[in-house]
């Protein structure tokens, strides 16, 4: 364990919620809960953790991906790694025991009872998806993410065979959007909402079909509906907004179709979770003449009105182009605990680092 990183935020009669640090632990990166169990990696090894009940964290091996001769070299160092971004990036865990990765160029599979992910698919623009989701019937999906200066089409991948092979299930025309954020499961509607950047018309939040047979445009044009991070909740979707073109919100879309600003963050937001019935996003140092904020954040609700900075971290002197922007990065998949996995990134004593905290 190490020293505590974080500057816990004062609480007063406005804070609902209250965090316990529980454990940390060095050179991880959360990447998905399955009910009560969370993954996460330590460069291209997969692990495991079960919470026991009187709050011990058992680490098991759950698998290992071969990269590249160089990347074993470059994803050993904290730095070197950041600036190559090595290592296990998503991750979506299904009711099979099969897991789907995104890693640098590839997305791999790991059937259970293997040791080593295989690829199931070379990525060919970009270097990897944000996010993987899967449906409750375990068909996975992803949406291209890269850079696309021309405005080309853009597509959306999907597996019926449990990440074994890759179809094309949806495609945006060309000049529709510049790239996909991200993919979320919403399981009580049993659909998926999709978020889609980066300017103007570009900016949307569709709700497509498990099979994308119908993508419908909920939301569209702005950078307020430019975003990368959705949680879904039992009576409305929270979404915080990724721009460093203006002052950057939580918003909440109740299922009636209802919109309203519910929180303002400090910066830009490209993560968000639950746990229980809490919903939490994260901020990052993505410096602007709008957003000047020096550190990343952690805001949370109880009952999603009522939000609260929790947590904050200081950005590191490294150089963001190259070495990342400071930020907090949380995992995907279902959470079934009170307990938040957040790993720390490119911030001051807790770089790469994953601590867990119980609300």
């Amino acid at each position: 364990m190490s020293a505590q990183p974080a500057v816990a935020i004062s609480p007063n009669q406005s804070h609902r919620l209250s965090l316990t640090r529980v454990a940390s632990f060095p050179r991880l990166r959360a990447l998905a809960w399955a009910d009560d169990v969370l993954f996460a990696s330590r460069g291209y090894t997969l692990l495991r953790a079960k919470i026991t009940d009187n709050g011990r964290i058992e680490w098991a091996q759950a698998g290992q991906y071969e990269p590249a001769w160089w990347r074993r070299c470059t994803s050993s160092s904290r730095l070197t790694s950041r600036f190559f971004r090595d290592g296990f990036h998503a991750l979506a865990v299904l009711s099979s025991g099969h897991l789907v990765g995104a890693v640098p160029r590839a997305i791999v599979t790991l059937a259970p009872g293997e040791k080593q992910f295989r690829i199931s698919h070379r990525v060919l623009r970009g270097t990897r998806p944000l996010h993987v989701a899967v449906t409750a019937n375990d068909h996975v999906f992803w949406g291209e993410y890269f850079d696309n200066p021309q405005r080309d089409e853009v597509h959306v991948y999907a597996s019926t065979d449990r990440g074994g092979h890759w179809d094309v299930a949806y495609t945006f025309p060309k000049g529709a959007i510049r790239h996909v954020h991200n993919i979320v499961y919403d399981e009580w509607a049993n659909c998926f909402w999709v978020l889609t950047g980066d300017n103007g018309p570009e900016c949307r939040i569709l709700r497509a079909s498990c099979d994308f047979r119908n993508v419908d445009v909920v939301l569209s044009g702005g950078q307020q509906v430019r975003t990368a991070a959705l949680v879904p909740a039992r009576d409305a979707v929270y979404f915080s907004t990724d721009t460093p073109l203006e002052a950057n919100h939580v918003y909440r879309l109740d299922r009636g179709g209802n919109l309203a600003e519910v929180a303002t963050l400090s910066s830009s937001s490209i993560y968000g979770c639950r746990a229980g019935d809490a919903v939490l996003f994260s901020t990052m140092v993505e410096p602007s003449d709008v957003n000047p904020e020096r550190n990343a954040g952690l805001y949370g609700s109880a009952e999603g009105i009522r939000w609260d900075c929790l947590l904050q971290w200081g950005k590191d002197r490294w150089p963001m182009g190259l070495f990342q922007y400071g930020n907090v990065l949380l995992p995907d998949g279902n959470n079934t605990t009170e307990l938040i996995a957040a790993t720390t990134l490119a911030v001051e004593e807790a770089d790469c680092e994953t601590t867990i905290w119980r609300i």
